[in-house]
């Protein structure tokens, strides 16, 4: 396989097939993520990713779940995504395949592209939502409303496909961590995504928001202040969905199915903020 780094996978693909459909992300505006600032975005030909496929049949032989990268491979063509699943699934027992989206590309696939992935075996998108708080996805140039997120999400989730996505604490800074949360929470339970994964903001060197935090124009939340905002957000979560919190990204790990955790959930957050040395230390989170 050929990779052109770096490559960013979800936690729950550490086991799985990696390879590059594109490169990079389409929409790489938002003024929080560094992930892709470095690359220039562009599909690969379909060959390549053959090729790729190939020599990763060579190399593990069978292997039963595959990730297409880069930030957001559902941008490519579904005509070629249909040709790159059907190749790797006559190479390999498959048994998940799934990739990155944006809000923007489940938008702009219809119903009958999304049932044919589906069908073909695509199982799980990964959609970076980050807030339900119109102001801040604004702020953070994320290209969509609240309300289209929504669409976007159910459009994919009424064709059959399993969503997880990620929100993030501390987006919006002390001025807006009540409305990050409450605001985050209501399009959740619009959404009722299978899996919801809480990211905690870590102010990336050399991004937009990064020189706001130099310039004094964006306060953000320390340690005790998250986990607070993360505390608003579970509480007002009423649909079912998976609810982890252990990204490198965290200061407390946490897990459980909402809402029917949220309790267990709520008192573990309670305790982490009157005994705050429970909490990871700075210099142990990552992205």
């Amino acid at each position: 396989m050929r990779y052109e780094e770096p490559v960013f996978r979800p936690p729950s693909e550490a086991s799985s097939l990696i390879i590059q459909a594109t490169i990079g992300c389409s929409h790489n505006k938002c003024t929080f993520c560094g992930m892709y600032k470095g690359k220039r975005y562009r599909e690969r030909s379909v060959d390549e990713i053959k090729e790729d496929l190939l020599m990763a049949k060579d190399f593990y032989g069978d292997v039963k779940r595959l990730f297409l990268a880069d930030g957001n491979a559902l941008a490519m063509d579904t005509s070629k995504l249909l040709e790159i699943i059907e190749f790797a699934n006559n190479l390999f027992n498959l048994e998940r395949i799934s990739m990155y989206a944006t809000p923007q590309d489940l938008l702009k696939k219809d119903e009958e592209e999304l049932k044919m992935l589906k069908d073909a075996g695509l199982k799980l998108l990964y959609v970076g939502i980050e807030s339900g708080d119109d102001e801040i996805l604004k702020e953070v140039r994320k290209g969509v409303t609240s309300k289209q997120i929504v669409e976007g999400c159910r459009k994919a989730i009424k064709c059959g496909i399993d969503l997880s996505v990620t929100i993030i604490t501390g987006l919006g800074g002390k001025k807006k961590s009540y409305d990050n949360a409450k605001n985050t929470a209501k399009i959740i339970n619009q959404i009722e995504p299978k899996y919801t994964a809480a990211l905690t903001l870590m102010p990336i060197p050399n991004t937009v928001l990064f020189k706001k935090i130099e310039k004094g124009e964006f306060e953000p939340l320390n340690p005790i202040e998250n986990l607070i905002e993360l505390k608003w957000f579970v509480e007002d979560v009423n649909c079912e969905t998976i609810f982890r919190c252990n990204h490198a990204s965290n200061y407390l790990p946490l897990k459980g199915n909402l809402p029917h955790d949220k309790n267990k959930i709520i008192k573990a957050i309670e305790y982490a903020i009157k005994n705050p040395k429970v909490l990871k230390p700075e210099f142990l989170r990552g992205l």
